[in-house]
Parts: structure tokens; sequence; C-alpha cells
């Protein structure tokens, strides 16, 4: 319901289109930013000798880093549009703008539109296949938040959302994805539907009175279980990803034993999240923030140690 029947002033209004985008929250943010830059780099890696690599262009990296921003909030716009009528019965949600009446639908569907214009504005000025490309992500941005009244595997659509920005920063370097643009777009798609497993199990009990799916209820019992193995899976296939582009040079395997420190991080918060507490659930999402950047900073430190040295 409404808050109230007042018209909000500017800054209640900004306010709100701040919380509808998430860019009061910029956690979601750097969960799609740092993976992006994972492809950006390796992408254009693969493009140079196999001792020395290449680092990618400043052009490429901006431009990917802001469509990675706002693809992000054109995509909190539309889920929270799927979710206008049930936001206001989870605890969690029923303060967004939508939910409480700050802001309606036709508003929230603009703002989605707004965004991926301005986000496709800068494909101008990479090759045309990447746009063609970009259709995908758009459409996958569009339907994945009403995924979850048909199917137990929303995340699923969420996991593709987000990482289809790494075979198109494969297509932007490199002309097309190759089989390690895809086996990078598969682990990341691991470790999404790991982590927003993560979310969903916070909200479980809301989501099963109003009757949404999602892999926690899917999972049931076995929700622990299978985010280890689905982290487990993301480690080794970013293993021989590493592997591929780093083994002949100097650094070796170093960056392949630097994943250890993100499996010391999984199972910290598998530990947490074996409470089943939702407070504990939310913690062990948020803290995979830190899985995003260190496997940037690995990645992105190797490319440059190789490439530089």
């Amino acid at each position: 319901m409404p808050i109230s029947k007042r018209p909000l002033s500017l800054k209640e209004k900004f306010t709100a289109y701040m919380q509808l985008t998430r860019f009061d929250k910029p956690v979601g943010i750097e969960l799609l930013l740092w993976p992006t830059l994972w492809g950006v780099f390796l992408a254009s890696f693969g493009t140079g000798s196999a001792e020395t690599g290449a680092l990618p262009s400043l052009k490429i990296g901006v431009i990917f880093a802001l469509g990675a921003i706002l693809m992000r909030a054109a995509g909190c716009a539309i889920n929270d549009f799927a979710d206008r009528k049930v936001d206001g019965h989870v605890s969690r949600t029923k303060g967004r703008p939508l939910a409480d009446g700050r802001l309606s639908g036709k508003e929230a569907v603009g703002a989605f539109l707004a965004l991926t214009l301005l986000s496709a504005s800068f494909l101008l000025f990479l090759p045309i296949q990447v746009f063609y490309w970009s259709l995908g992500a758009v459409f996958l941005a569009f339907i994945y938040p009403f995924m979850k009244r048909y199917t137990h595997l929303p995340q699923l659509f969420l996991a593709a959302a987000f990482g289809w920005a790494i075979p198109m920063a494969y297509v932007a370097v490199q002309g097309a994805p190759d089989i390690w643009a895809w086996l990078l777009f598969l682990s990341y798609m691991c470790w999404t539907v790991a982590y927003d497993t993560q979310y969903a199990m916070a909200d479980r009990e809301d989501d099963l009175k109003i009757g949404v799916k999602s892999t926690a209820i899917l999972f049931g019992r076995y929700d622990v279980v299978i985010v280890s193995i689905l982290q487990v899976v993301f480690l080794l296939i970013m293993g021989v990803v590493l592997w591929h582009y780093f083994s002949e040079t100097k650094l070796g395997m170093i960056p392949i034993f630097g994943l250890g420190l993100v499996a010391m991080m999984f199972t910290k918060q598998n530990a947490a999240c074996a409470t089943r507490e939702p407070m504990a659930c939310f913690q062990a999402f948020l803290a995979n923030i830190w899985v995003g950047r260190y496997v940037f900073a690995l990645v992105a430190a190797s490319c440059a140690w190789v490439n530089l040295s």
C-alpha cells in the first residue's frame, strides 16, 4: 500500500529511483562488475603471445564497466516491476519504492528502458557484432525476474543474464567467444547460482508463504551441499581457465594456487549457511563481494605481471 498520497518532493523522488535501481546498495554492482572485468582481462590477454599476453585497452575496460553498472541497475528496476505485488509481503523488501507506492510500475519500466538505452549507447564505440550479442543480455535481463513464477531455477536465469557480459567481452576483443570464454561463463554461472541460492535461503520462509519459487526451495535440506558442489565446480573450471592462460608464462601455476583463498572464503560462507538462519545466509551472500574482488585482483595482477615483467 502507498505510504502517502501526497506528491513526493524532488529529493524524495530521487531517493526512490536510487532505491529502485539499487545505486544505494553497490554490492550487486560489484557482483556483476568484477566478473565482467575477468572476461575483459582474459580476452585481451589471449590476444598476445603465450609468454607475455596483452592488457586490455582503457576504452574497452571503461565501456564494459559502465555497461555492467547500468545493466545491473536496469535489471533491478525490472525486477521490482515483476515483484511489485509480492514485495510488500516480504519483510526485507516491503520498503522498496514500488511496494510502498512511491513509484509506479510505469516509472519502473521507464527506468529499465532508459538505463538499457543508455547502456546500449556505449556499443556505438564497439564492433557491430557486440551489439547483436547485447540483445541476448537485454532479453535475459528482462525475463529473469519473472522466472520465479514459473520455475524453481530463477537463479539460473540471473546467472546467465549477469554472465552474458563475458562472451560479449570476447566478441569485443577477439571477434568471437572461444571455448575459454564459455568455460569462464560456465564457472561464473556456478558461482552466481551458489551465491544467489544463499540469498534465496534468507527469504525462503517468506517465498514459501507467497508462492515464489527459488533454488533454495528446490534444494531443500540439501541446499548447503549443492551450493558447496557449485562452488567446487566454479573453482575447478576457473583453475582450468587460469591454467590455460598462465601455465606457459613465468607465473606458471601460481594463479591457480591463488584460488585456495577463495576455497577458504567458501568454507566460511557454508559454515554460516549451515545454521539456516536468514541473516547468516544473507551475510554469506554479501561475503561473495570479496570473492569477486579477489578473483579480479588475481586475474588483473597476473595479466599485468606477465605482460610488464
